[in-house]
C-alpha cells in the first residue's frame, strides 16, 4: 500500500498542470473537471488508489495492535486481524483493478512537455562528453547558461558537431539505449 500511494502520488505529480505543473504524462479523464481550475483534468483515481491505501495502512496498524495484544497463546483479538486482513485484500483487488483499467491503460506521454524539457536540460550535455570530451562539455553547460540557450544552440553556434550528428548524439534513443559509441565519427 505504501509503495502504490508513492506511485499514485509520482502519477499526480507527473500530471500536473497543464501550464504550471510538469504535465509529462496525460491521465485519462474519468470526471467532468476541476471544480475550481476549468479545463483541468482531476487524477480522480490516483486520488481514489490512495484513499484504498491509506484505508489499508489504518487496517494494518489495527492489526499491529491487535497482534500485540495477545498474551501467550491466546488472541481474543483474530476476528478483528482476520476482518482487516480480508478487507484490505477485497479493497487492494478492487482498487489496483480500478486503477489499471481507468487510469494506467490510457495513460499517455506529453511528448510536446517532455522534449521540451529534454531539450532545455544542461544534462544532456553528458551524452557530448564521449565526442568532444567532459572539459569541453563542461564549458558548453557554461555557456549555455549564461546566454540561456539550450546545449543544442551552442553546440551548433560554434560548429563542433554537425546537425545530423547531433541530432543522433542528443536523441532520447541514442541517450536511453546502450550502444558502442564510435568516437571518430
Amino acid at each position: 500500500s505504501v509503495n502504490l500511494c508513492r506511485i499514485s502520488n509520482d502519477l499526480r505529480l507527473l500530471a500536473s498542470g497543464p501550464m504550471t505543473g510538469l504535465n509529462e504524462v496525460i491521465l485519462p479523464a474519468v470526471q467532468p473537471g476541476s471544480s475550481i481550475m476549468p479545463g483541468k483534468v482531476n487524477p480522480s483515481m490516483a486520488e481514489m488508489l490512495n484513499m484504498v491505501c491509506f484505508h489499508v495502512i489504518g487496517n494494518d496498524t489495527s492489526i499491529c495492535n491487535a497482534c500485540q495484544a495477545g498474551q501467550l497463546e491466546l488472541n481474543v483479538m483474530m476476528p478483528i486481524i482476520a476482518y482487516n486482513l480480508l478487507q484490505s485484500i477485497d479493497i487492494l483487488n478492487n482498487g489496483i483493478t480500478t486503477f489499471n483499467d481507468r487510469c494506467i491503460k490510457g495513460i499517455k506521454a506529453n511528448k510536446e512537455y517532455c522534449s521540451r524539457w529534454l531539450e532545455g536540460s544542461m544534462g544532456i550535455a553528458t551524452a557530448l562528453n564521449p565526442y568532444i570530451g567532459y572539459s569541453q562539455a563542461a564549458k558548453i553547460v557554461q555557456e549555455a547558461l549564461g546566454s540561456k540557450k539550450t546545449v543544442r544552440q551552442v553546440v551548433m553556434e560554434k560548429g563542433i558537431l554537425t546537425k545530423s550528428q547531433l541530432d543522433d548524439v542528443l536523441s532520447p534513443q541514442s541517450m536511453t539505449e546502450s550502444r558502442i559509441i564510435d568516437s571518430h565519427r
